[in-house]
């Protein structure tokens, strides 16, 4: 039986906050137990090429679970497929993407976050950051057993064992940049800034950090991967921020919209500073919904100084896109950022969706407007939930239309 909560405080914890009190989310219980994995394992080698992929755990911080995902017996770019979040949008299925993370065995071992250095020993790091597939092998304590997990930031782990051991078995092939990054003795933040503007997929830098193969060598950790996602999305989130302090204003209202995996999404940018509204509106039924029979909302505001109310990876991911834009239009803008999340999302995969949907409509050329009230009255209309609740839910809006009476005041004054 799942116990009842308010809904808006099941999607501002979405799983992991703990807020409700209860040790496990009721709700991903109830999605891991919809869901089987079909992969068989048969004896106790398994071998196949990572995609690459990692996944750091949280559980028994500071000595934790790290995964290395192979997909058994498919090698080389066949399986890069199984955790390609860049190659999965817009062309793949929630159901497709689940079954790519089911045919995943999470090879496991413990590690001491202090001990990066064990993991590259093994080059079980090194793998993670590797351009292509890496063959690897490991001999497993016992068969896994049969399971799904899933997460609002992670995406979802299949099957998982314990391993005796793990060889790679082929030579990862590291970017000469991040080789050099990795034997430096730089600060963390400085290195994912560095490696991002030299090209480097966002994901790549994710498995560094997570790795323990940036920072100041002497502090370097394993970082769970949970952490190390927001961490990177606020280092470039600040980054670009910083660059936008000084820049003119963008001027007219520009609007992005689209849609993946029954998400949708809608930016606005209204000449102004540098201010940042994120909502998300929840239907009914939907995965924190699932006892509700209203439209749950959740709001989040980012003042000019860069302070927000609360920490959401989902914001998080969707503000660095925006943010970038911003940077490479050489303008500032007030920002608006609304996701509806409809039933047909009937299982969380991760954040990445929504850096990459928000992404992939702000290279769309934009619909302009020269008043913000018609871009609402238009724009808002592409979701299924009325103009009204989200304009009613909206703090940024109204106080732009308080700051423009008491400008109007004082100049007619």
């Amino acid at each position: 039986m799942v116990k009842k909560s308010a809904s808006t405080l099941c999607i501002k914890c979405k799983g992991y906050k703990k807020l409700c009190g209860l040790p496990n989310c009721p709700y991903l219980d109830i999605y891991r137990s919809r869901f089987k994995t079909y992969l068989n394992i048969y004896g106790y080698n398994v071998d196949g090429s990572t995609p690459p992929s990692l996944l750091v755990g949280e559980f028994g911080y500071p000595k934790v679970n790290v995964m290395l995902n192979i997909p058994p017996n498919i090698y080389g770019r066949d399986a890069e497929i199984y955790d390609s979040p860049i190659k999965w949008w817009g062309k793949y299925s929630l159901d497709e993407i689940i079954q790519f993370r089911t045919s995943l065995l999470a090879t496991i071992i413990k590690a001491k976050v202090s001990d990066p250095w064990k993991l590259y020993e093994k080059e079980i790091n090194i793998s993670a950051v590797s351009f292509k597939p890496v063959d690897s092998e490991a001999k497993l304590y016992n068969k896994p057993v049969p399971s799904l997990r899933f997460d609002t930031f992670l995406k979802p782990v299949g099957l998982s064992a314990k391993a005796e051991d793990i060889h790679i078995t082929s030579n990862p092939i590291l970017g000469r940049l991040l080789e050099k990054r990795i034997y430096d003795d730089l600060k963390a933040s400085k290195a994912v800034i560095e490696l991002y503007e030299s090209g480097y997929s966002i994901y790549t830098i994710i498995n560094a950090l997570s790795g323990g193969l940036l920072g100041n060598i002497k502090y370097r950790k394993i970082v769970p991967t949970r952490w190390s996602i927001t961490a990177v999305d606020s280092i470039l989130g600040e980054y670009f921020r910083k660059k936008l302090i000084n820049k003119p204003y963008i001027n007219e209202v520009l609007t992005f919209k689209g849609e993946y995996l029954d998400n949708k999404f809608l930016v606005i940018l209204y000449p102004g500073p540098l201010e940042l509204e994120w909502i998300e509106a929840w239907h009914p039924r939907g995965i924190w919904t699932l006892n509700s029979n209203k439209i749950s909302m959740l709001r989040l505001y980012e003042d000019y100084r860069g302070r927000y109310e609360f920490m959401d990876g989902g914001y998080m991911a969707a503000r660095l896109p925006v943010l970038e834009y911003l940077y490479r239009i050489g303008r500032q803008a007030t920002v608006f950022i609304y996701r509806e999340v409809k039933p047909g999302y009937y299982a969380p995969v991760g954040n990445w969706h929504i850096r990459e949907t928000v992404k992939n409509i702000l290279v769309k050329p934009p619909v302009k407007y020269s008043d913000l009230i018609e871009a609402f009255r238009n724009e808002l209309r592409y979701f299924d939930i009325s103009p009204e609740k989200w304009i009613k839910r909206s703090k940024l809006f109204h106080e732009i239309f308080v700051r423009k009476r008491i400008t109007d005041y004082i100049f007619q004054k």
